[in-house]
């Protein structure tokens, strides 16, 4: 069997004494408290025939692009896949494109949301009303519901006119 040094594969923490492995913890704790994020995808599912998909939440006014919070231990990808099926009884049959990452200072200092383009895609089920979704479904690009969030305009024209994604949300 190979014995390794003592700096190999054992982390960032790796050959240091107690007192300072217990600083590096410490550090990154304290980085962890005052530097962390909160991110989230949102996805733009679109049509071959000029359609996207919008919801409604019960809780928050306006229609948006459907998504939410990337959870602990998953990736981005796996949060969109989850947020679809569960939003949307949508499921992507093609790796999304990332159209880009934005700061969302409206909700908080510390949100960040990276908005994924879905071209190919299979819908599962007719989404039905629940708790958090009051309403969901296809909307003609050219023809959107009243009450889009303007966040989701300016996502959605960036996306059709080709255009480079702003910081902000």
């Amino acid at each position: 069997m190979e014995q390794r040094r003592p700096s190999e594969g054992a982390g960032e923490e790796a050959g240091f004494s107690g007192w300072r492995r217990m600083m590096v913890r410490l550090l990154h704790l304290y980085f962890r408290l005052t530097r962390s994020i909160t991110f989230g995808v949102r996805a733009a599912v679109l049509t071959e025939a000029g359609e996207v998909f919008l919801i409604r939440h019960t809780y928050v006014p306006g229609w948006q692009l459907p998504g939410g919070g990337v959870e602990v231990g998953e990736t981005a990808l796996q949060a969109l896949a989850r947020e679809l099926s569960e939003e949307a009884c949508i499921a992507f049959t093609e790796p999304p494109r990332l159209h880009g990452l934005y700061f969302n200072g409206r909700i908080s200092r510390r949100d960040h949301v990276a908005l994924y383009v879905v071209r190919a895609f299979q819908v599962e089920s007719v989404k039905q009303p629940d708790r958090e979704i009051a309403e969901a479904g296809f909307f003609p690009l050219d023809s959107l519901p009243e009450g889009v969030t303007p966040a989701t305009r300016r996502r959605l024209e960036e996306i059709t006119a080709n255009r480079t994604p702003a910081a902000d949300w």
